[in-house]
């Protein structure tokens, strides 16, 4: 098995995000801000003509520009094929104090930050530009990525709240851009929106910058750099992975200002499997964004993984609970892993536990717990014990295809 790859010098920022005037007026602020850096760019805007085209700019204009074709019919892929050796190219030329990879709309920035580590770089920050105003609007948007033309790849069946939802949640900077052209003003609600949904990340405010991509003046030097600072700050692509992981996921805290609340729900007893399933449509609906982890009392090895947005939800499984692996088990288990267990503990139970997170303006937070708590297992059930709720009725085989 071969070793890890060359490390490279040239430091790398990521910044992404579908709200694609916010995206780069962060990138020509950036470019403003470190001379002589540079943006590469992959476009996959033209992948139905089969290949993606690819950028590189600095402060003045275009320097490079090239295609990379499609691999197995993905653009996507392509970009991935691509990116590293571009970097190394950019790297071996020298003189580039710091690479901007400003990524295509509905790119998610995990799989590209772990590439880029993986290719030998440092990846010192991971920025998500973000028009406040459309927060809301774009989290409330099920529609597939592919009818607005943003799907990555054929196969891609995201949607657009759930891109959104990823990206905004995985980057340690979020850069706002507020007032831009054709953009509703944000008001108080969004902002607190923003706030309640990643409340551990850095917010720097950017101005709206120039739209159209081209590179914004220098500003005051204590405001120009702090978005530069914040893109050199350091970025841990395995602990942002960790973070995302529903068993040891970072899910924001209890919360209720301006118009927004954040209900955290956290319980011990199981779900009845068929009284959760007949309310999903109502729990996904409550809120404009939850995710965490919850167990069935049917399948009580299973650790599921619930994240919902822009009125869907997907539950699928994320592995076993720690409970349920024999102790020999436990030394292949990230200590992260084994450390959010440790803190959440329970004597029966283990590491089994309902943590879910909803957050939305008006939120009806009791209505919401009335209708959680109603779908666990009854006291009468509970009592009958775990050979019991094996046989109760496998509502979740089909949504997680058993």
């Amino acid at each position: 098995m071969s070793g890890p790859g060359p490390r490279h010098d040239l430091p790398v920022v990521i910044v992404g995000g579908l709200h694609a005037d916010a995206r780069r007026a962060a990138v020509a602020r950036l470019l403003a801000d470190v001379p002589g850096s540079v943006v590469l760019h992959h476009d996959l805007a033209t992948a139905a003509a089969g290949t993606v085209v690819r950028t590189v700019r600095d402060a003045t204009g275009i320097l490079d520009a090239g295609e990379a074709p499609l691999v197995n019919d993905c653009a996507c892929c392509a970009l991935r094929e691509d990116l590293v050796p571009e970097l190394v190219r950019l790297d071996r030329a020298g003189g580039t104090p710091l690479a901007v990879v400003e990524l295509w709309d509905s790119v998610e920035p995990k799989a590209m930050a772990e590439v880029v580590t993986a290719g030998g770089f440092t990846v010192t920050g991971v920025i998500t530009a973000v028009d406040p105003a459309l927060v809301l609007p774009y989290l409330g948007n099920g529609d597939d990525l592919a009818e607005g033309g943003l799907a990555a790849a054929a196969t891609d069946q995201r949607t657009v709240a759930d891109t959104f939802a990823r990206q905004l949640e995985y980057a340690s900077v979020l850069a706002l851009a507020e007032s831009l052209p054709g953009s509703p003003e944000a008001d108080d609600e969004d902002r607190e929106l923003l706030s309640q949904l990643h409340p551990t990340a850095r917010r720097v405010p950017i101005g709206h910058g120039d739209p159209a991509g081209t590179p914004v003046p220098p500003a005051s030097a204590s405001a120009s750099s702090e978005l530069a600072r914040a893109a050199l700050a350091g970025f841990d692509v395995e602990a942002a992975a960790a973070a995302q992981h529903p068993a040891c996921a970072l899910l924001p805290a209890e919360a209720d200002a301006h118009g927004v609340a954040t209900l955290v729900w956290h319980r011990r007893r199981p779900f009845h499997p068929e009284r959760l399933y007949a309310a999903l449509e109502d729990l996904t609906c409550a809120a404009a964004r939850s995710r965490g982890r919850f167990w069935l009392a049917d399948k009580g090895d299973t650790l599921l993984h619930w994240d919902a947005a822009g009125g869907a939800l997907c539950v699928e499984s994320a592995g076993p609970w720690l409970a349920s692996l024999p102790d020999a088990a436990w030394d292949l288990v990230p200590p992260v892993r084994r450390a959010a267990a440790a803190l959440d503990w329970h004597p029966e139970h283990g590491d089994r536990c309902q943590h879910l997170v909803f957050t939305s303006p008006g939120l009806d937070r009791d209505g919401l717990e009335r209708l959680l708590e109603s779908c666990l297992l009854t006291d009468a059930e509970y009592a009958a014990g775990q050979a019991a709720w094996e046989r109760l009725p496998p509502a979740f085989d089909t949504l997680l295809e058993v």
